[in-house]
């Protein structure tokens, strides 16, 4: 490799080449990203004013919905605004550090956010199976390391990940057929053997996305086994509408994740690829508020109360 390639290579900034091979689309997408990003701003910012606000929702379940509002919002913010810039013009670069910072932000934060979801059936589970020592269980201080110990292990999952996927030489490949700066599609620019990198890839992925999924099957199997006992059918039911919210976000982001990260790369799969991470990138924090808040009593008297409040002090 000349002096020159390895400058390239080494500080030369990306091409994120996302939609560029559909032009007629991006108008589109341009303006559906930036209804959906504004949505997941409001939305996620309601969820956690009213959790703070209210002190009805100042349980655990509230605090790492709230936790878990904040990081969709970032999550999204990470890559979202990026995205549009380059929508919106011809010159769809992103430098050296730029992509180096996109990756490590989105993949702390979604590696956090896949830690507190597992998190979050453990609280339901003590909800629904312990409910008389749920308080006791589920302690304020308990709830904060589970928080902090997410928030850790989706830092150093990232720290690890985004080192030694930038240290690949990449021979002057500068053009990323993705949107943003993601691993399996960055792999593809190396141009020296990435086995150790795909081993430390598929390890974290099994660490960060299928303990969380097989945590989540056993709370939910027992809570399943539990609600079944119950002999009152209204009890059934507001059991099953309290986990339900949460099992569905996690089919949904879990489903897709598992899809990129999981499965063999392969050069047919780049526009399921992209697909796939705009779901769960951009849609699914917009669909979040909106999956815990529809039939959830809790929160939407939280806000009844906390608009009635203004409107009387106007």
């Amino acid at each position: 490799m000349t002096t020159k390639q390895k400058n390239e290579s080494s500080f030369a900034g990306f091409i994120l080449l996302g939609f560029s091979d559909r032009p007629q689309l991006e108008l589109v997408l341009f303006v559906v990203l930036l209804i959906f990003y504004i949505f997941t701003l409001l939305g996620n910012t309601t969820i956690i004013a009213l959790s703070y606000l209210d002190p009805c929702l100042h349980t655990p379940m509230y605090f790492f919905l709230s936790n878990l509002s904040f990081l969709d919002m970032c999550y999204t913010t990470s890559i979202v605004p990026q995205l549009l810039l380059n929508l919106s013009r011809a010159d769809k670069s992103i430098s050296f550090g730029g992509c180096v910072v996109q990756m490590f932000i989105s993949l702390t934060l979604g590696g956090t956010e896949c830690i507190l979801l597992g998190v979050m059936a453990i609280d339901r589970y003590a909800a629904v199976c312990r409910p008389l020592h749920y308080t006791v269980i589920m302690h304020p201080r308990l709830c904060a390391l589970m928080a902090s110990a997410s928030w850790i292990t989706g830092f150093t999952n990232s720290l690890l990940q985004t080192v030694l996927v930038f240290l690949l030489p990449r021979c002057g490949r500068n053009k990323l057929a993705h949107f943003f700066c993601e691993i399996p599609s960055f792999l593809k620019l190396a141009c020296v053997d990435i086995s150790v990198n795909v081993y430390v890839t598929f390890f974290a992925s099994v660490i960060m996305l299928l303990a969380p999924v097989s945590l989540i099957m056993v709370s939910y199997g027992r809570i399943v086994w539990a609600v079944l006992r119950i002999k009152s059918t209204a009890g059934q039911r507001k059991a099953f509408v309290t986990c339900g919210s949460h099992l569905m976000v996690v089919s949904l982001f879990f489903g897709t994740a598992i899809y990129v990260y999981i499965q063999p790369s392969s050069s047919n799969s780049q526009d399921q690829d992209k697909f796939m991470s705009l779901f769960y990138t951009v849609i699914i924090p917009t669909t979040n508020p909106l999956i815990y808040t529809l039939r959830n009593r809790d929160v939407n008297g939280a806000m009844k109360k906390v608009l009635w409040k203004d409107s009387d002090s106007r």
